[in-house]
């Protein structure tokens, strides 16, 4: 079985089982010290070069995500789309990335990780260019869905290759390289996106995926070689619980991408959608866990630090996504920042993150990675809470140290809760294992994302409705007020008290707007307050960072 499993790491690692010389006819010195049985080789250089260039196209797919957000304005009128259309743009991305990432495994097995990958980078590339010509809402739709797609395979197919390639000291290399790629894609996501729109048009957000993706496909084409087709799983394709697993996570990611927008089941659209997700994810659940050859294998979730190493990819998803989509809001819709300002202000994120990065390593092979999870949480939230004290001049200065420190955070949070979660899994299960271990931090930004929409629509009518309370004009200072802006207005507008009174209800409005992000805040910050609480749970574990690795 050992040789079975670890014949393509000689080959591919230029080593060569040769049969030892007689002792007696060697000096002593020179009779080879025996290694320790599962002892692994040091990764050449292909083997570096390759997790290199996956992880770069690993940043390209996960940045398509957040490029568009801040320059929809613009796609919106290149393609005559309404402003509730073009929310499509983003949610036809998503739903194809939901539906492919647990496919993502059961795609690896049966044609290898190596044409898997390359495939999904050449279809994410190519599907890059029709965007770019893309004359109308319904094609951008069409070609948004095949591009996210072939981005939800592309993720989850490096972690197979690094776990097999990596161990000890350069496995944890690797690892805060990915993490810091995945917190910072999202991150520049907008603010490259943002440079693009206005130093050229919005169809360079797709174009400049075409020459990268290119050589991603090239390099990784020749250098991977981790596992072989088994097309004899054709024989047993579950596609029944293919059906049911796109059914069941398209509508489920429909709804909550668009329940926000329009009152969840008050609309038939979103009823339907959520009835289809439902019955389809009873049936689901019941096919992956009766049939031999199931979709998804659920059974993974038997392992204890695999569920909850899952289950902080969670929540350490809501605050990624939820984060990078609220600063950026705030500033847009408060301080009215254009994508360029938006970007220089939340770049602090991503510069604490690459500060921290050479130390991520080194911290995780001296420190429990339960306390180093932990620490990363507690962060996060502080962080959170520093955030939640926003005001309506709040900018750069103000938001430096919380951003500072969120990017600090999210340093300690993802390495450990990769290697609690994956570390330990058998290699013949690790594609699996991957695919849904990216699909938990996907949902969990999906979920963030839409109950941020809807927590801001209900506490935005409650902090009006609040303040509209103590808007008495019979009060001095609201008097005051008025009699200073109609001053203002005077001679220049017909009427200078009404133009006074929407002063002062866009006052009321920002105010309530700037009390309705602190509440978000908080509530994403809550979320890592209970990841904290449960951290007694999470087994000890000896990583493949701490300890040799098994033979397999």
């Amino acid at each position: 079985m050992t040789s079975t499993i670890t014949a393509p790491l000689r080959r591919v690692w230029g080593v060569r089982r040769r049969s030892p010389a007689p002792a007696a006819a060697m000096p002593p010195a020179a009779v080879p010290t025996q290694k320790p049985p599962g002892a692994a080789q040091a990764p050449h250089l292909r083997d570096w070069i390759c997790v290199l260039a996956m992880v770069f196209g690993q940043f390209m797919a996960i940045m398509d995500v957040q490029i568009v957000t801040s320059s929809l304005t613009q796609i919106q009128g290149g393609l005559s789309a309404s402003f509730d259309e073009i929310a499509w743009v983003q949610t036809a991305y998503l739903i194809a990335d939901v539906v492919m990432v647990p496919l993502s495994g059961m795609l690896g097995r049966l044609f290898s990780t190596r044409y898997v990958f390359v495939a999904a980078v050449l279809g994410f590339t190519g599907a890059s260019a029709l965007c770019a010509t893309a004359t109308s809402l319904n094609q951008m739709i069409l070609y948004r869905a095949m591009q996210g797609a072939s981005g939800g395979a592309i993720t989850p197919a490096v972690f197979p290759v690094v776990y097999t390639k990596f161990r000890q000291p350069q496995l944890s290399t690797v690892m805060v390289l990915i993490s810091l790629v995945l917190n910072l894609s999202s991150t520049l996501g907008p603010t490259i996106g943002g440079f693009l729109t206005d130093t050229y048009s919005w169809h360079w957000l797709f174009l400049v995926n075409i020459v990268p993706g290119i050589a991603v496909a090239a390099t990784t084409w020749f250098l991977i070689d981790v596992d072989k087709p088994d097309l004899s799983l054709m024989r047993g394709f579950d596609v029944e619980g293919l059906v049911l697993m796109a059914l069941f996570l398209g509508a489920f990611e429909y709804a909550l991408e668009e329940g926000p927008r329009w009152d969840w089941l008050g609309d038939g659209t979103i009823r339907l959608a959520v009835i289809t997700s439902s019955l389809a994810g009873v049936l689901f659940f019941w096919r992956v866990l009766s049939y031999r050859q199931p979709i998804v294998d659920l059974r993974a979730f038997a392992d204890g630090n695999f569920a909850l190493g899952t289950f902080y990819t969670f929540v350490i998803g809501t605050g990624l996504y939820g984060a990078t989509y609220v600063i950026p809001l705030f500033l847009a819709e408060v301080r009215g920042y254009n994508a360029w300002q938006i970007g220089m202000t939340v770049v602090v994120t991503g510069v604490a993150q690459m500060v921290m990065s050479p130390f991520t390593a080194k911290i995780a092979s001296k420190m429990d990675l339960r306390l180093m999870l932990a620490i990363g949480m507690a962060l996060f939230a502080v962080a959170m809470y520093l955030t939640a004290s926003l005001n309506n001049q709040a900018g750069f200065n103000e938001l430096l140290i919380p951003q500072a420190l969120r990017g600090f955070a999210l340093m300690f949070c993802y390495l450990p809760a990769n290697l609690i979660a994956l570390s330990t899994v058998p290699p013949a299960k690790l594609k699996n294992a991957a695919g849904l271990y990216n699909l938990t931090r996907d949902l969990g930004g999906a979920i963030a994302l839409a109950a941020i929409g809807t927590v801001m629509n209900d506490r935005l009518h409650f902090h009006w409705n609040r303040l509209i309370e103590n808007i008495n004009p019979a009060r001095s200072a609201v008097q005051h007020f008025l009699n200073v802006e109609t001053g203002h207005f005077d001679g220049l507008v017909p009427d200078p008290a009404r133009a006074a009174l929407k002063v002062l209800s866009d006052t009321v409005q920002r105010e309530a707007l700037v009390l309705t992000f602190n509440d978000v805040i908080m509530l994403l910050g809550a979320g890592f307050v209970v990841g904290v609480m449960l951290m007694p749970l999470v087994r000890r574990r000896h990583s493949a960072m701490t300890a040799p690795p098994a033979d397999h």
